[in-house]
């Protein structure tokens, strides 16, 4: 699905909201509402009285990673972005060349035996791309360092070239981000949480919103060619399995906050609808071919118009909601990216 519509470059969020203007907070972004194909405006502070008791919110518990490290190949700097741990060691990863405004551009991938020196002494030699789709992702070896801890000393948050500066991580992490035992993370934010605040989360529980924890941690996203999502790790835990196949044997909503949320519970749910609790890679892409079988609604960031995970959003809502929605955000000056503004699809 590609949408036919151009979103102006001055609608990308270059900054968190809360650095937008004083006496500003995470949840001072706009929500837009899509049910069908009608469409309502509001602040996302408006979010409880939106929902109503028994309804369910499915949040990752993910933490993004300092995935950014600056390395050099031969003499040539580059910029390591840190992508998924693989069962047998190694990491996905990919290189991009630093582009002198403090973001970085796409660089041909590998090729193999590619030998990357890293701060602190790490070496990272490029094995094999991670897929037959294309060279972007290599899995590399890593030796030296532990890459947790080279990113913990020398990484950076994951920016791109709409955003003004770098921020510091916390500006990365959500309000239900867990930090993992063994350093796993994400590597770019599970963004459609980040408006959420603690204070906003204690009112959805006092209205009867219930929340249920999954966890996928994702990889770097395809910038520049929009490709779709390669194998994640995720889990989702046996009390929220339960949470889940309770919310949809009642009269409660089973909605998702973020595309990765709506990928963990669809890939831990059988043919016949019950969410199961598991926990692994998934390679599952949701398509509307495909469809949900357990996601009623999706709370999502604004995707650019050739995005893949539009797809999901159509397969949740329909082509029509999708296009609807997308024209009124343009018309609307919704902002656009991680630290924009968020898009609610009812059913």
């Amino acid at each position: 699905m590609t949408l036919a519509l151009r979103v102006p470059e001055e609608l990308s969020a270059r900054v968190p909201a809360e650095q937008r203007g004083p006496g500003l907070d995470r949840d001072g972004v706009r929500l837009l509402v899509s049910r069908g194909t009608e469409v309502s405006h509001h602040g996302f502070r408006e979010l409880p009285g939106l929902l109503r008791a028994g309804d369910l919110l499915v949040v990752n518990t993910s933490a993004t990673l300092a995935a950014a490290v600056d390395g050099r190949v031969g003499d040539a700097p580059v910029v390591v972005h840190v992508s998924t741990r693989g069962d047998d060691g190694r990491w996905a990863v990919e290189l991009r060349d630093p582009d002198g405004r403090g973001t970085t551009r796409a660089r041909a991938g590998g090729p193999k035996g590619t030998e990357v020196r890293l701060p602190g002494g790490a070496r990272l030699v490029l094995e094999e791309p991670l897929s037959a789709r294309g060279e972007r992702l290599w899995w590399a070896r890593v030796s030296g360092a532990e890459v947790p801890v080279v990113l913990r000393e020398h990484g950076r948050a994951i920016r791109y070239s709409y955003t003004e500066r770098d921020q510091p991580l916390s500006a990365y992490q959500t309000v239900f981000a867990l930090a993992s035992a063994d350093g796993a993370g994400s590597a770019e934010m599970p963004s459609a949480a980040r408006p959420f605040t603690a204070r906003l989360v204690a009112e959805l529980v006092s209205r009867g919103v219930q929340f249920a924890p999954v966890t996928l941690h994702t990889g770097v996203a395809s910038a520049e060619s929009h490709e779709p999502p390669y194998p994640e790790r995720f889990s989702v835990p046996e009390a929220s399995a339960r949470l889940i196949n309770a919310a949809r044997a009642g009269d409660g909503r089973v909605l998702a906050v973020g595309t990765t949320a709506v990928r963990a519970v669809e890939s831990a749910a059988g043919a016949d609808g019950v969410v199961r609790a598991r926990a692994g890679w998934t390679d599952l892409v949701v398509t509307p071919e495909r469809g949900v079988r357990v996601v009623d609604g999706l709370l999502t960031g604004l995707h650019e118009p050739e995005a893949s995970h539009l797809l999901m959003l159509e397969a949740v809502a329909g082509r029509a909601a999708i296009d609807r929605g997308y024209e009124a955000a343009v018309l609307g000056r919704y902002l656009w990216h991680e630290f924009g503004d968020v898009h609610l699809l009812l059913p």
